[in-house]
């Protein structure tokens, strides 16, 4: 069974709630194909990230130039949760970096859409590999430092950790760092799904109370329903009318939105769908 990409291409400027819809429900249905093509991978974090990555690269929010993936006067957005990679690919791929077809190589030998990004130079769209969580943080951290201190510029970074990440004490020397130096430029998404591979967070490792600690660390701390797009919008537009301190959104989200066999189920960190199964789940969408 095969499953085909449409070579539709997404402008990088949404105007009305249908067409937000039209593009998660086109992310979403790419998610599924491309796991069930590969029988590999992890659904459920990608899922439920959809609606924010669907404002963030088609809302207008994020400065990017397709045509010339190295502009230099882009943002950058860095994708710590390296296994939410089919949410990425179909967003970079929507935005017309690479042709749509292409996601159909997921995970396939000799692909440029590995299982966590690593093509960074190949891939375009790709700015740096990730996969071992709590590192993709600390290298934006890094990113936003050398624009802001030493660069000078107005460039943004955008950089998405997964809520089960935070266990990796790299993540707070990343957000000491970030709150000792103003990083302004830095916005830190955390997907709160509170579902890891071995069950609930609070039950592995609790992280909790969350928006307390980024404010000890002089975060700007934003919370939002990860799945209402207007809350979505106004918690970027919040981040670019910050003046001094760097921004943390804490979108409270569901594993596996939209996919009622998915729906908050921690069991689909890391099972792919099978073809049966993203059949009925592209039916649902």
């Amino acid at each position: 069974m095969s499953f085909s990409f449409d070579n539709n291409i997404i402008e990088n400027k949404i105007r009305n709630p249908q067409e937000y819809k039209e593009i998660i429900k086109t992310i979403k249905s790419d998610i599924l194909k491309m796991l069930a093509l590969a029988k590999s991978g992890h659904p459920g974090g990608a899922l439920g990230i959809t609606d924010v990555m669907a404002v963030l690269y088609f809302g207008g929010v994020i400065k990017y130039n397709s045509k010339d993936p190295n502009w230099s006067q882009r943002d950058r957005f860095v994708l710590s949760a390296g296994h939410y990679a089919p949410v990425l690919y179909s967003c970079l791929a929507r935005a017309g970096y690479f042709l749509p077809e292409e996601l159909s190589t997921l995970r396939k030998l000799g692909t440029r859409l590995q299982g966590h990004p690593a093509n960074v130079g190949i891939l375009p769209g790709n700015e740096t590999t990730s996969g071992s969580l709590g590192q993709g943080i600390s290298i934006a951290v890094g990113m936003a430092m050398s624009d802001k201190l030493i660069d000078k510029n107005d460039r943004k970074v955008f950089c998405l950790t997964g809520d089960g990440e935070l266990q990796e004490g790299s993540c707070w020397e990343a957000a000491m760092s970030a709150g000792m130096y103003k990083l302004n430029n830095l916005c830190w998404i955390v997907d709160n799904n509170d579902c890891q591979i071995d069950g609930r967070v609070k039950d592995v490792m609790s992280i909790y109370p969350l928006a307390e600690k980024f404010v000890s660390f002089g975060f700007n701390v934003i919370k939002i329903d990860g799945h209402d797009i207007e809350s979505i919008i106004g918690a970027f537009n919040s981040f670019q009318n910050t003046n001094d301190n760097p921004t943390c959104i804490i979108a409270k989200t569901f594993m596996g939105n939209g996919i009622s066999l998915m729906h908050d189920n921690h069991q689909w960190h890391g099972n792919p769908p099978s073809v049966q199964q993203s059949e009925i789940a592209l039916g649902e969408l």
